[in-house]
């Protein structure tokens, strides 16, 4: 499936908006970002290889509220969404409007500490 990147962008915030809306609020405090495909140094913070780059979906980029001080403060935490990873294994609109809010649903989880093992996406 081919999609442009501000098509995709688009998707993205449509499927952010269908979010319920307790979901939304959780991530008042989070930036969504997409990107075509993850960083070497994204790569790096999963233990993943560059060939395996296609595979990683997401990603969550920050510290954690189960391991935050009472006043950190810093960068905003952020989701990574990928665009050309998530197209690979997408076969219409309606796949990647799922595949996205499964991605930022599992992103967000490790945002409120919990580990890959505990997601259920």
């Amino acid at each position: 499936m081919d999609v442009s990147p501000r098509r995709f962008r688009f998707l993205v915030a449509e499927a952010l908006d269908s979010l319920p809306s307790q979901w939304q609020q959780m991530l008042a405090q989070v930036v969504v970002l997409v990107e075509d495909l993850p960083s070497a140094e994204d790569l790096l913070r999963v233990g993943m290889l560059p060939e395996e780059g296609q595979d990683l979906l997401g990603l969550y980029v920050g510290i954690p509220l189960t391991e935050r001080a009472a006043f950190d403060e810093g960068l905003p935490d952020r989701i990574m969404i990928y665009r050309k990873s998530i197209l690979g294994i997408c076969q219409s609109r309606e796949d990647v409007l799922r595949e996205v809010q499964h991605t930022v649903l599992h992103e967000l989880g490790h945002h409120f500490g919990l580990d890959e093992d505990d997601l259920p996406f």
